[in-house]
């Protein structure tokens, strides 16, 4: 006779392969959303870049971007602050954290705080999934340089297909600098929106990613110098600039009826109108220009890929010495 141990055991796994099979998911066994690990883990192996991070303002505006400025033409962070919401500090305010900090885990079931300001995986994507793919190359003890070349393929494919955003994947680069940089963050209520800029938030339609890449936060490093923090040529730039023309255009398209707020829609407008513009003189940018989806955008940076734009962009660059 089964004791009533075994009794429970069995009509467990019973239930649980009928739920299973009426379609129901058990709450045990959801897999949970991707969640922030933390730049610190970036750092063991890209150090270089994490020197680089620190010296950004994406690293200092932690402890700076609420301090209330001594020039009182400039924004108020206090009073934005109040403005969506109240709370004493923005790195527990909802609307302020979006792009302003980065809410880490220590694990799934962890509460989130706001631990830096925009780092690595604001950029790069939430590495609670993808960062064990990322770095393995083989095995435990099986250095990088070691990898072999199926391992190193599949491995690659494997981090994309969790989440990772890899600086090659340069659409989707400039898509997530547009979230923040075109206040255009999908979970940025429209209200709350209409209240920040009624407050005196900022919002800069002339953003521009070269110009804001290729300056203090650039951190291209290489192999086989990795302390080279290499820079673009220009036709590398003129390929950057025209995705982040396409990238500010349907960032600005897909937001254009977000808010009815004034500002919001003439800053818009006014992306719209530059990535036209900018884009006017590219062959490959027709489609995207008369159908500005993500879709076409992706199209249109595949198709670009490795040509040289400077003939119809060049003259459209920033000069290095207006980089940010």
């Amino acid at each position: 006779m089964r004791s009533d141990k075994n009794c429970l055991n069995s009509t467990f796994l019973f239930l649980l392969g009928w739920v299973i099979a009426a379609g129901f998911v058990m709450p045990s066994i959801v897999s949970a959303e991707p969640f922030v690990k933390g730049a610190k883990l970036c750092e063991e192996c890209h150090e270089e870049e994490f020197k680089v991070w620190e010296k950004t303002k994406h690293f200092k505006s932690f402890r700076t971007v609420h301090r209330e400025p001594k020039d009182a033409s400039k924004p108020s962070p206090k009073k934005i602050l109040k403005a969506v919401g109240g709370q004493k500090r923005m790195k527990r305010n909802e609307t302020c954290y979006l792009c302003h900090y980065t809410l880490e885990k220590k694990d799934a079931g962890a509460k989130p705080q706001a631990k830096s300001g925009t780092s690595c995986e604001s950029c790069h994507g939430a590495s609670s999934d993808w960062l064990p793919l990322h770095d393995n190359y083989g095995g435990k003890d099986v250095k990088r340089e070691a990898e072999a070349a199926d391992h190193k393929t599949k491995r690659i494919t494997d981090s994309t297909a969790a989440g990772l955003i890899w600086p090659t994947m340069k659409y989707e680069v400039a898509e997530n600098c547009m979230t923040c940089h075109g206040l255009a963050n999908p979970n940025l209520k429209a209200d709350d929106l209409a209240k920040m800029l009624g407050a005196g938030h900022p919002i800069n339609p002339d953003f521009e990613l070269v110009k804001y890449s290729q300056g203090s936060v650039r951190h291209r490093h290489y192999p086989p110098n990795m302390k080279v923090n290499a820079e673009m040529t220009s036709k590398q730039q003129a390929e950057f600039y025209a995705i982040g023309q396409a990238a500010a255009l349907v960032s600005a398209t897909g937001v254009m009826s977000k808010s009815s707020e004034a500002k919001y829609i003439e800053a818009q407008k006014k992306r719209v109108e530059n990535a036209k513009a900018a884009l006017s003189g590219v062959p490959e940018a027709a489609e995207l220009l008369a159908s500005p989806s993500r879709e076409n955008a992706l199209k249109f940076s595949a198709a670009i890929a490795g040509k040289d734009l400077t003939g119809a962009v060049g003259s459209k660059l920033p000069a290095k010495g207006d980089y940010k």
